[in-house]
């Protein structure tokens, strides 16, 4: 973390404030301080002990680190085009906090994390649903997939090529995903409320967010659009992603002399989707009509179909999950002393306990003459 003066400090903090939607005063409370001590705080007329400085933190929902480290790229353009009176909505205080933990990761363990260097290229925004089907066949190439295979692992394969994806339950009527652009690579944050093919369409349409550069994307009901927008061709790219026209053909012979009912239950299981993405993909490829597409939509898998089909249930972003290379990366920090127990902890979302984390080595007596000139 950089050394900064208070009066790049009391910006920050009144900029934080600003974005979770808090008065001067209302903050005063919460901490316990007048609020003419805030208002100098923010001034950059009064020095703030980091007692305070934590305190503040805490009921603003960010992380201290986040006042001594400059802000991202994309972040600063996003929330300048918002304007400095809109407050964040939870998706956007969430993404930013994680975007800010990877790029603090990624300085502790750069080869753990893997993420591209300047020679990545961006692909062109897809302008129509010939672009986005030949943007998932590229992707496909690029995940080192086949035409056929279903992408079981997306988040693996996402973190391959820079996107790290993860998934917080943000609650019902709220964002599928959200997606900002760092340095170095991406990071992608799903909403885990929904069911696991939603956010698997979610996940992959926000790969497209990625692979086109678009620096800071918040996306409310994928596949929910219709027109020849960006947002809609996306949708098109990440069913096309996940449910290969050539695989999905395949399958489609292999199942074809089952009732139809049987045949969708195979399909969204063998590709990991839910069923509106499986009947919106298989009219668009005509091996439905209109009236078929309904009937898939109205399956429902059942466990009776998970035992007698033998299918395999999918936990893909359920609740909190992090990318194993972030995870990597923070127990490689953690094992070489460069982050504290608490901070690994901390970096980790709650998805470890203390007991969870790896032994420290033991030192050598002779290494405290390492540390003393």
């Amino acid at each position: 973390m950089a050394e900064i003066d208070e009066k790049t400090l009391g910006v920050r903090v009144r900029e934080a404030r600003e974005r979770a939607g808090l008065k001067q005063g209302e903050l005063a409370q919460l901490v316990g301080l007048e609020r003419t001590a805030v208002n100098k705080i923010e001034g950059g007329i009064r020095k703030v002990s980091a007692l305070e400085l934590s305190d503040i933190a805490a009921s603003l929902g960010v992380t201290m680190s986040s006042f001594f480290s400059e802000p991202i790229p994309a972040l600063v353009s996003h929330r300048s085009s918002q304007g400095l009176d809109t407050a964040d909505s939870k998706i956007d205080r969430i993404l930013a906090s994680i975007a800010a933990d990877v790029e603090f990761v990624a300085e502790l363990a750069p080869e753990e994390l893997a993420l591209p260097g300047d020679n990545f290229a961006p692909s062109p925004p897809p302008k129509t649903s010939s672009d986005a089907d030949a943007l998932a066949v590229a992707t496909r190439a690029m995940l080192s997939l086949t035409d056929t295979e279903p992408v079981h692992d997306l988040v693996g394969k996402a973190a391959a090529i820079g996107l790290l994806i993860f998934s917080v339950d943000l609650g019902v009527d709220t964002a599928d995903a959200g997606t900002i652009l760092l340095r170095r690579g991406g990071v992608s944050l799903v909403n885990s409320h929904n069911k696991v093919g939603r956010r698997r369409l979610a996940a992959a349409h926000e790969l497209g967010h990625y692979l086109i550069a678009d620096e800071y994307t918040v996306d409310w009901r994928v596949a929910d659009r219709q027109g020849n927008d960006i947002e809609t061709c996306l949708d098109r790219f990440a069913r096309a992603l996940l449910l290969p026209e050539c695989g999905l053909r395949t399958a489609w012979a292999e199942y074809g002399s089952r009732e139809l009912r049987e045949v969708a239950v195979l399909l969204a299981s063998k590709f990991r989707v839910d069923m509106a993405t499986l009947a919106r993909r298989l009219e668009e490829l005509d091996l439905v009509d209109g009236e078929g597409a309904a009937l898939v939509r109205s399956v429902t898998t059942t466990r009776a179909d998970i035992v007698e089909f033998g299918l395999i249930v999918s936990v893909d972003l359920e609740g909190t999950s992090l990318p194993v290379s972030y995870q990597k990366a923070i127990l490689r920090a953690f094992r070489d002393e460069r982050i504290s127990q608490e901070r690994a902890l901390e970096l980790l979302h709650s998805t470890f306990t203390e007991y969870d984390l790896p032994p420290r080595r033991e030192r050598r007596e002779d290494e405290i003459w390492k540390f003393v000139s």
